[in-house]
């Protein structure tokens, strides 16, 4: 295997002004992972880490919980905002002389329309600005495909989407680097470099900390197949324990790993807390050769600050996530013997990036006295506000009105579902492609990333339906038989990843019995009343993602006698134009039986 090691030149001291509120955890001891030799003589690294950005440049108006006191004992912080999130990030840096700023993938894709309708351009210039070191490529870099990557890291004007690059200013491209140790070519070598050294101080105090950068074995079920084509994606622990010693070879005292896997936490809210750790990440670490020190995670949007060890005692490693879309940043602090070439102790803690107060529908989220308020760094805000303008010709368009807001409101007994938005999105596409023979349309839940708001008139503008469906998905009609399109809901009740809940159009329903093997849960399908045939052919129609086999639905990959049609967007522009107000549909046309 090809070995990618890139190296940064000497860094010395950098020195930014500190906030005068001294930083501190929302209410949460820190992580802290320390061993029986003395810290003297150590040399001091902070790492500055953060995931799943999503292009979120402006404040998105939900909160961080903290645990309070009184009803329900947690209380909103207002978080966010990539003005605030490059304050935060100037703050924690200032604490240290030797720092490197790092992320797990995703820092693009699924984002804001003042980011998306620019192909990301902007995001990527906002993370310039921050002083971002390296990040690991996660799935949603790939929704734009692999040319389009790869631009990003270049730069340029070359067109590889439908959209038109460089509609604002030229781009220069990231000054980041992205590492993808897992993400393999036909030939064997990586799309991006494996690895990253990142040198500080010199002579016998100098220090190396090395990065691996990777992103889920899983990400071929969660982007577009054509987006990927021929590249393949390593299992992760394999390719970490291949790479880690390559780092040590090449000198490094510290391995951290950036990957784009995750897990999640329970108990109150607490952004640096660890109470009963489960999801993919653990099979990773469990199965870790000796030699990573911090394992920085995403994927799950959650937070956590771990100290791996307490969970798995062969396992001294310091696990964190920051959340989503900026909200949190990691300070890890790192005390290094630079003698022995080792980690002396290791700690972090997420630190709330707390912006502005807003009100909020449940009522006015105000500022939390007791953490550090930060102020928007002018310059990001400029930039953002270039693109904030840009786009609001296209955003504040109206394309129709509501009778009330479509959410995702979970019913039925399932979590991933998509509710009334789902429904609302389901017909629209099935009327849309009418004249494609449809008798069925299908809405994947995790399609969905925002519910759909009207203004206090009714109105819809397409900022708002283009945040719940940002991914620019045509719609695609093909033939099933009655059996295979109960094979393709089974799929999201089998026991492989989260159970999903495909959502139907009116006037089909189903039904499912959990507590049935897999593969025989889907007990009842109607449409219009009438029992599924299982020999009948129907057409069906789903976005071109979920076509594609997308969200593990890999049987709607078959397309027969597919008939491609307008995009998502443009068939929900058109179901809410046509019946103004559109009302919401918010029948439970999933049910769930038995088990």
């Amino acid at each position: 295997m090809m070995i990618h090691i890139f190296k940064r030149p000497l860094r010395f001291a950098r020195f930014l002004p500190v906030l005068a509120m001294p930083l501190v955890a929302a209410c949460a001891q820190s992580g802290t992972v320390q061993s029986a030799a003395s810290a003297s003589g150590t040399v001091t690294v902070g790492i500055i880490a953060l995931n799943d950005f999503h292009g979120a440049l402006e404040p998105q108006k939900t909160a961080v919980l903290i645990p309070a006191e009184g009803e329900g004992g947690v209380k909103p912080v207002p978080a966010g905002g990539a003005a605030f999130l490059a304050s935060a990030v100037d703050s924690v840096r200032g604490q240290y002389t030797y720092s490197a700023t790092v992320a797990a993938g995703d820092m693009t894709g699924a984002s804001q329309i003042s980011s998306s309708l620019f192909l990301d351009e902007p995001a990527v210039g906002v993370l310039n600005r921050i002083g971002l070191d390296f990040t690991s490529v996660g799935n949603h870099e790939f929704d734009s495909g692999t040319d389009e990557l790869l631009r990003k890291q270049a730069g340029g004007c070359a067109q590889f989407t439908a959209q038109k690059p460089c509609q604002v200013e030229p781009f220069g491209g990231a000054k980041y680097r992205y590492l993808a140790a897992s993400t393999r070519r036909a030939d064997g070598s990586t799309l991006f470099p494996a690895t990253g050294i990142k040198t500080f101080g010199r002579g016998r105090r100098a220090v190396k900390v090395g990065f691996i950068g990777l992103t889920l074995k899983g990400t071929p079920s969660l982007v577009s197949p054509d987006g990927i084509k021929g590249l393949t994606f390593a299992d992760e622990a394999d390719t970490i324990n291949a790479e880690a010693p390559r780092l040590r070879a090449a000198g490094a005292d510290v391995v951290v790993v950036l990957i784009h896997e995750g897990g999640y936490t329970s108990g109150k809210p607490n952004p640096s807390g660890c109470e009963n750790l489960t999801g993919p990440i653990k099979g990773v670490l469990d199965r870790l050769a000796p030699g990573v020190d911090v394992v920085i995670s995403g994927h799950t949007h959650w937070s956590y600050v771990c100290d791996y060890a307490t969970i798995n005692p062969r396992q001294p490693i310091l696990l964190t996530s920051a959340g989503v879309s900026g909200q949190l940043i990691t300070d890890i602090t790192l005390q290094i013997d630079p003698v022995a070439s080792r980690v002396v102790s290791k700690r972090a803690r997420n630190v709330i990036v707390q912006s502005d107060p807003y009100q909020s529908p449940r009522g006015p989220v105000d500022e939390a006295k007791e953490l550090p308020r930060f102020t928007a760094r002018p310059d990001v805000a400029a930039y953002v506000g270039k693109y904030r303008e840009a786009a609001n010709a296209y955003a504040l368009r109206p394309v129709g009105s509501l009778g009330g807001p479509a959410d995702r409101a979970p019913s039925a007994g399932f979590p991933n579902q998509g509710g009334p938005a789902g429904n609302l999105i389901a017909d629209a596409q099935l009327a849309a492609t009418a004249g494609a023979g449809a008798h069925i349309a299908f809405m994947n839940p995790f399609g969905i990333r925002k519910p759909i708001a009207p203004e206090p008139d009714g109105s819809v503008n397409f900022g708002a339906i283009y945040a719940a469906q940002p991914f620019n998905n045509t719609l695609i009609t093909q033939s099933m038989t009655g059996a295979e399109l109960k094979a393709v809901l089974e799929q999201g009740f089998d026991d492989e990843g989260p159970k999903q809940v495909l959502t139907p159009s009116a006037g089909f329903s189903y039904a499912i019995d959990l507590s049935r093997p897999v593969g025989s849960r889907v007990v009842t399908m109607t449409l219009g009343g009438a029992p599924i045939d299982p020999a009948a052919t129907y057409r069906v129609t789903t976005n071109s993602f979920l076509a594609g086999g997308g969200d593990s639905f890999t049987l709607f990959n078959r397309q027969r006698d597919a008939v491609i049609g307008i995009s998502d967007l443009s068939a929900l522009e058109a179901w809410l134009k046509a019946v103004p107000p559109r009302a919401v549909p918010t029948e439970d046309r999933v049910k769930r039986v038995g088990g």
